[in-house]
């Protein structure tokens, strides 16, 4: 019996041994990344929070999670109204935060199954308590889909507007920050992601992003 619950403990404990390890150690590559290796055209450098502009920061914040500095990796709020939504309309919403979509990203595949949303909610809850925001904010940054096999700020500045991250204007920052829900499907210039620069352009005047680290 005793052997039993120590085999329990430790097979609850496992999953949490890279995300202690990624506090510190930037990830070589995720599963998404290697689904889509055959599209990808090369592997962008990694980014610190100091080398990515301010602006481009501030717009994914406005884009994906403008609770992300207030909630600890969950937004019930978020959550609440998009289940009234969902049960309402006819198009699906999501709720998932900047930390949900960065532990999916960093350590599980693509997928709707109840199984791997309770393992991304397990990583989540882990990688709140042990990392900072801005350490899940920086590798959110970095390994994130933003285009066609291009992942992370490094090689979408390149795969959109053939530069580099320091050279975005503030308006291409804001481009590739609406192009976060459907990197694979739309263009900059599809009705959806101009849509959403236009949301996230007023949100930015309307509400400013603080970065609070």
């Amino acid at each position: 019996m005793f052997t039993l619950i120590r085999l329990l403990i430790l097979l609850i404990l496992i999953p949490v041994v890279p995300v202690i390890a990624y506090k510190w150690i930037n990830p070589p590559i995720t599963a998404i990344q290697w689904d889509q290796r055959e599209l990808r055209k090369e592997k962008g450098d990694w980014l610190s929070l100091k080398e990515i502009p301010d602006v481009f920061e501030k717009a994914v914040i406005a884009a994906e999670d403008q609770r992300f500095f207030e909630h600890n990796g969950f937004d019930f709020d978020a959550i609440e109204k998009a289940i009234t939504h969902n049960k309402k309309g006819k198009t699906k919403r999501g709720a998932s935060t900047i930390s949900q979509q960065t532990a999916k990203n960093i350590f599980l595949w693509e997928g709707r199954s109840w199984f791997r949303k309770g393992l991304e909610t397990y990583l989540t809850f882990w990688m709140e308590f042990l990392w900072d925001k801005a350490r899940i904010l920086e590798v959110y940054i970095n390994v994130i889909e933003m285009g066609r096999g291009a992942f992370g700020i490094s090689e979408a500045a390149h795969y959109y507007y053939k530069t580099t991250p320091q050279k975005l204007s503030y308006q291409q920052c804001i481009n590739i920050a609406s192009m976060l829900p459907c990197p694979r499907t739309c263009g900059i210039n599809h009705r959806i992601s101009i849509k959403r620069q236009q949301l996230i352009h007023r949100a930015l005047n309307r509400y400013g992003i603080e970065l609070k680290y």
